[in-house]
């Protein structure tokens, strides 16, 4: 399952969020544009994990799915991953699939010059390929792998990318272990999980999400009012045991309270995705379909909520700027001939 969360969000050191990081994508807000771009560069993937949103039917909007999409390889995906970073300008890149490290000899040519770029990447994986050593060089890669729960039921969902495959193919790299939480890890298990993440030395932050459902989806990955309690009771118990699991308070209480609406969340709202085709929108978020967001347990989601409702000087919500933002730079948009690649995915 692809991760919730495709916003870098920092070092997992329990610290606050610091606000003044959103000020150069504010910036590109006033200039009509998204600052935060997710591609799904691969409709491939080794994996069949249950519960995967990319491959649930409906994730595209409509009757063609993931793996019916036309996607690219070589030099011409190297080349449209290229050209749509210079038209949609974003200052983070979140790459995901699919298993993205299917093609990870694109990668090698990409992450280099995406660097160069100064543009941050996320690299969202299940590690069932290596991760060329090469990339640790990398001061704008941060890659994330995804990881559901203890090895007796990770192994079994996630085969073949079992614990010791991750083991072995994030050796020499610093990564973040994600793990989204689906009624099939037992609450007694995640301290458990979070001690055997925090103790590897490749590791320098846990994360956790809550799985997201979509609307009508009562299958056995959603989690109970009740059992979303229980998850987040806990997290909030083991944040104090481990530095590296970030869960700082305001994130927390954003999780807690999540959006209700895609046309109240900012990640939403800041954030274009494509699919494998790189024309086909994934709306309202990464999650696609139709997501129940008063469940919303995606990290990026409950980060930038958590900074949308901060108030400056203790007046204002940067959320409420935000919006005032956005309409600026769509006017500003229009008046220069559509330079903005925000209507693609506009939501009101």
């Amino acid at each position: 399952m692809p991760t919730g969360g495709s916003l870098h969000l920092g070092q997992s050191n329990g610290a606050e969020l610091k606000i003044q990081s959103i000020f150069p994508a504010w910036a590109r807000i006033l200039q009509g544009y998204r600052p935060f771009l997710a591609l799904e560069i691969t409709k491939e993937c080794p994996l069949r994990c249950p519960g995967c949103y990319a491959y649930q039917e409906g994730h595209l909007g409509g009757e063609v799915g993931l793996r019916q999409l036309t996607d690219l390889r070589g030099k011409e995906l190297v080349d449209a991953v290229l050209r749509t970073v210079q038209e949609y300008r974003p200052l983070h890149v979140s790459i995901i699939g699919g298993e993205p490290m299917v093609r990870w000899r694109e990668l090698d040519e990409l992450l280099p010059r995406l660097n160069r770029m100064n543009v941050e990447v996320q690299l969202v994986t299940s590690a069932v390929i290596p991760i060329p050593v090469t990339w640790s060089k990398l001061e704008n890669l941060h890659v994330a792998v995804s990881v559901d729960g203890l090895p007796p039921e990770h192994d079994k969902r996630r085969a073949p990318a079992t614990y010791a495959r991750i083991l072995e193919n994030i050796a020499g790299h610093k990564i973040i272990t994600h793990c989204t939480v689906t009624r099939h890890i037992p609450v007694r298990d995640l301290e458990e999980f979070a001690r055997f993440w925090s103790a590897r030395p490749e590791v320098h932050g846990v994360w956790f999400s809550l799985y997201t459902p979509q609307q009508g989806e009562d299958g056995e990955q959603r989690l109970s009012p009740h059992e979303r309690i229980d998850v987040l009771k806990e997290l909030a118990r083991i944040r104090k045991l481990f530095p590296k699991i970030y869960l700082p308070n305001r994130v927390f209480n954003a999780m807690l309270h999540p959006p209700e609406r895609p046309e109240d969340c900012i990640f939403a709202r800041t954030t274009s995705c494509l699919s494998a085709d790189f024309q086909t929108p994934i709306t309202p978020c990464q999650i696609g379909g139709s997501p129940v967001c008063s469940e919303c347990g995606c990290l990026a989601t409950a980060g930038m909520t958590a900074i949308g409702r901060y108030k400056l000087g203790g007046l204002v919500r940067v959320g409420d700027i935000f919006g005032l933002s956005e309409r600026i730079g769509r006017r500003m948009a229009r008046d220069q001939g559509g330079a903005s690649r925000d209507a693609a995915t506009e939501m009101d």
